[in-house]
């Protein structure tokens, strides 16, 4: 990654996992701004433009991660940058999502999975490929 901080927007409705994982990131040399509701998420989204969203599948709704997942990349700045879904489904109702399933699945609008709680290495690791291929793209 290069010398710029890369800034994430990292969406929860659990206050202490969004600080725990807020700091985390920070840690890993990230500047990171957070909401806990997709109003937030979307106004902050535009007022900030992140360089990558992290958002929680299941908020207020069951499928808020879904849905601002989907405006976020229907939207013409969101197109070009990496959306990432956190989600503790995996773990509560053993339903597995993405790379897990061993399908493709492209009807989810987003670039990748991660449960809950996140691994900090696996998620800073992809996130770094993921934020690079962009880049790459945008070179061309």
């Amino acid at each position: 990654m290069d010398t710029i901080k890369k800034k994430i927007l990292l969406v929860d409705d659990d206050l202490d996992l969004l600080e725990q994982n807020k700091i985390l990131l920070e840690s890993k040399g990230y500047s990171v701004v957070t909401a806990d509701n997709m109003k937030d998420a979307w106004d902050t989204f535009k007022k900030e433009k992140p360089d990558v969203c992290v958002l929680d599948l299941i908020m207020e709704e069951h499928d808020t991660g879904f849905v601002l997942s989907h405006r976020i990349k229907r939207d013409e700045y969101g197109k070009t940058i990496p959306v990432f879904l956190l989600t503790s489904a995996t773990y509560v109702t053993g339903m597995k999502f993405g790379a897990a399933t061993g399908e493709e699945q492209e009807w989810i609008n987003c670039d990748g999975w991660f449960d809950k709680p996140i691994q900090i290495d696996e998620l800073t690791t992809k996130l770094e490929d993921t934020l690079l291929k962009y880049q790459q793209l945008k070179n061309k």
